[in-house]
């Protein structure tokens, strides 16, 4: 099983693009079968019969959600005061005129 049941590869040069990391004809080479690989295993791991009605993900869900106490369990929205404007500034890489400088996105 490829990563995908409607491509018949993993296009890693479309995926290093989005995060903007240029690769040789080599490393696309490696990469890719690495890639799917992985994909491959993670098909493999999806058809396994677990013996249960659904994941183990649904039932923290539904227990947590139903008043449990683990990670995904509800808690009251409460506003917290953020970091000082000053202790903000003086982690940021860069300021111009008081504002943070971040790169541009889009083109």
């Amino acid at each position: 099983m490829r990563f995908s049941e409607n491509a018949d590869r993993m296009d890693v040069r479309y995926v290093a693009a989005l995060a903007r990391i240029e690769l040789g004809d080599e490393e696309a080479a490696l990469l890719e079968g690495q890639l799917n690989d992985i994909l491959a295993f993670v098909g493999e791991l999806k058809e396994l019969d677990l013996g249960g009605e659904g994941s183990l993900a649904d039932e923290i869900l539904a227990r947590d959600v139903d008043g449990g106490t683990g990670p995904m369990a509800w808690r009251e929205d409460v506003p917290e005061d953020g970091l000082p404007t000053e202790e903000a500034r003086a982690l940021a890489p860069a300021l111009r005129h008081g504002q943070f400088v971040v790169p541009k996105i889009i083109e």
